[in-house]
């Protein structure tokens, strides 16, 4: 039998194309893959790349590498969700280039990392992911155009040439994708099938355990920006208040869920009503902040009776609220007993030294119907932290007595520490007291004119219940003598280790550019999307309607893309166009050329019948025919009968 045909290689050239194109597609997706595995999957792409440039690996270190690669993943990210699926792509993809070496594997190789920048959409709609998105279909495309000519023996085309092919091909899809993203009914949930992810967002939460705020405290990534309407408070009284915590198991803090469905508490206002709009990242819950004391919550949103803010459904892109806020004058003066027995409860068995020292306190204090001797207590004890108490991130682990270590033997934390601490020692005093997390301060982005609130301002603070008042904010952080603050925010940070201050200007310019990408990408909402048809007389259009206009101009968009490619070399040069507008001058005279007449046999043809224009006719007839198929033209002879053809009249 004959020997089989070796499949050919692909040529060098070729090979780095496809491998470019890969490694480009795979970029913005290890970008939002945790920090260890996108790393990890970045380094051996290299190395797998090197390793294999001239020969694939065998088969043995491949297989070793993939279940190396799917045991990361089940470490750094264990469960099923949308990140674990993405990252088991970004390993795939990343071996994929040991075994590919044939045009028939380029291919695949390029088809199959074209599905990395649509699965990096899952995790990431950001400016940085499309642009780096589109260079990687791009790349994509010119690799697959290669192959394509590698296949046909065509010479490479110069790169700019084959880019703008490849240009053409996608803006011929433009439309389409613009009916899209503009007519595409809109949807309140994701359409892909697995809406959690495996891996947290960094955010708040409905539970806080001393030393949870850590990771949050270091992530300077934007959690809100806001925009006052008029004017905005002082960065110090800007409290946004988040979920309100009141059960405590001795370890954990834990959100009263089942005041959330009660009315909010009333609340007598003193001072100015601040008006704003505020954008939150997306979170993929339904916890929401606002300005301390939130009054008026838009149609999606509702107040707790605690007047936590929720969202009434997840939020899984970037959203904006017009929001009320003031500050409270008194703040649900009336406690009912069965709030008032939950907000003095502790549990048996812990932290008994506290509970102790809060007894004595109130032994020595005693008790008045005006509640003067409750602001007492809360006052000794801020005066307290004043006198020994330091701030520091530098904390060790939680122990059984966290409170107790944290009062009488540590004397060192950060806001967890503080609120739960001080909390527990109201309680054990005999004054209702709730611990309230979400972020203090914000910085004012001088370039767009609003304030950025950033996770790493995520703060907890207390609030202490107090006759005829209500409640009150209690912050026992900012209790802390400036000259006993350790270990800041500002000193772990690696921009400020780096000496980066002075680049402060491009940051704010980037994140106002990131703001705007937010309002007009990924804020186009349903009502957005009314707004944008009203002008033309579409109002109140229903899903049904969206999706019959939105199917209209596709099949518009559809046509044109068919009408474009399908017009042929005929209507792209110049030169033929130019011929057939002469020939249909002619037509019109009743001297139209027959479709299997060539050029020269018509010009004849004319010129028996119309003696006058049969010489002239002829001559542009060859030199027509000369252009088009005889020695290559000079571009001034090209003008010169492209000018010709256009003025000969018969």
């Amino acid at each position: 039998m004959p020997e089989a045909a070796t499949t050919p290689r692909m040529p060098p050239a070729t090979l780095l194309q496809v491998r470019l194109a890969a490694a480009v597609c795979l970029l913005p997706l290890l970008l939002q893959l945790p920090l260890a595995l996108g790393l990890g999957f970045g380094i051996g792409t290299v190395a797998v790349l090197a390793a294999s440039w001239r020969q694939p690996l065998p088969a043995p270190i491949r297989w070793l590498l993939g279940g190396t690669a799917l045991l990361a993943v089940a470490a750094v990210l264990p469960g099923v969700g949308r990140d674990t699926a993405c990252a088991l792509l970004a390993a795939m993809l990343a071996l994929k280039p040991a075994e590919t070496f044939t045009p028939r594997d380029g291919r695949s190789l390029v088809g199959f990392a074209l599905f990395a920048p649509f699965a990096t959409f899952l995790l990431d709609q950001g400016p940085l992911s499309l642009l780096l998105g589109l260079a990687g279909v791009l790349l994509a495309l010119l690799a697959l155009q290669q192959l394509a000519a590698d296949e046909g023996g065509v010479p490479p085309s110069p790169l700019r040439q084959a880019a703008a092919g490849v240009l053409r091909l996608l803006g011929l899809g433009l439309p389409l994708a613009l009916a899209a993203f503009w007519l595409f009914p809109r949807l309140p949930t994701p359409l892909w099938g697995l809406p959690q992810r495996n891996a947290a967002v960094p955010g708040l939460s409905d539970t806080m355990t001393p030393g949870s705020f850590f990771d949050l405290l270091l992530d300077d990534s934007p959690a809100a920006r806001v925009e006052f309407i008029g004017p905005a408070p002082q960065p110090s009284q800007m409290y946004w208040r988040g979920p309100v915590l009141w059960d405590f198991d001795g370890r954990t803090w834990h959100q009263a869920r089942d005041l959330l469905a009660q009315p909010p508490a009333p609340v007598q206002v003193s001072g100015p009503v601040w008006d704003y709009r505020i954008d939150l990242e997306p979170t993929e819950d339904r916890q929401l902040v606002a300005l301390d004391v939130p009054l008026q919550l838009p149609q999606g949103a509702r107040l707790g009776h605690d007047l936590t803010p929720q969202a009434e459904a997840p939020q899984y892109n970037v959203s904006r609220w017009r929001m009320r806020s003031a500050a409270a004058a008194a703040f649900e003066p009336v406690l009912p007993p069965a709030l008032r027995a939950r907000a003095l409860a502790l549990p048996t068995g812990y932290n008994p030294r506290t509970l102790a020292l809060g007894r004595q306190w109130r032994r020595e204090a005693g008790h008045d119907a005006q509640g003067r001797t409750d602001a007492a207590i809360a006052e000794r004890a801020l005066a307290m932290i004043r006198r020994d108490f330091a701030y520091t991130l530098n904390v060790p682990p939680a122990r059984r007595d966290e409170v107790d270590d944290f009062l009488f033997d540590r004397r060192t934390g950060y806001c967890e520490h503080f609120s739960s601490a001080f909390v527990v020692l109201m309680r054990a005093a005999g004054v209702p007291a709730r611990v309230v997390t979400g972020y203090a301060g914000a910085y004012r982005n001088p370039v767009g004119g609003y304030w950025l609130v950033r996770k790493s301002d995520a703060h907890a603070w207390a609030e202490v219940w107090l006759p005829g008042r209500g409640w009150v904010r209690v912050d026992p952080t900012a209790a802390v003598a400036p000259e006993r603050v350790y270990d800041t925010l500002a000193d772990r940070r690696p921009g400020r280790i780096a000496g980066f201050d002075g680049l402060a200007p491009m940051f704010d310019a980037a994140d106002w550019l990131r703001r705007g990408w937010n309002d007009f990408v990924l804020g186009f909402n349903a009502q957005r999307q009314q707004a944008l048809l009203k002008p033309l007389g579409l109002q109140k259009l229903g899903a049904a309607g969206l999706a019959a206009l939105f199917a209209a101009c596709a099949l518009l968009a559809l046509a044109w893309m068919i009408w474009r490619t399908t017009r042929g070399e005929r209507t792209r040069d110049p030169l033929l166009r130019a011929w057939h507008a002469l020939e249909t001058r002619y037509r019109r005279r009743g001297l139209g050329r027959a479709p299997h007449e060539p050029a020269q046999t018509w010009a004849a043809r004319v010129g028996a019948d119309v003696p006058h224009a049969g010489a002239p006719l002829a001559e542009l007839a060859r030199r027509f025919a000369d252009a088009r198929y005889g020695a290559p033209t000079t571009p001034a002879a090209l003008r010169a009968l492209l000018r010709d053809l256009r003025r000969h009249r018969p």
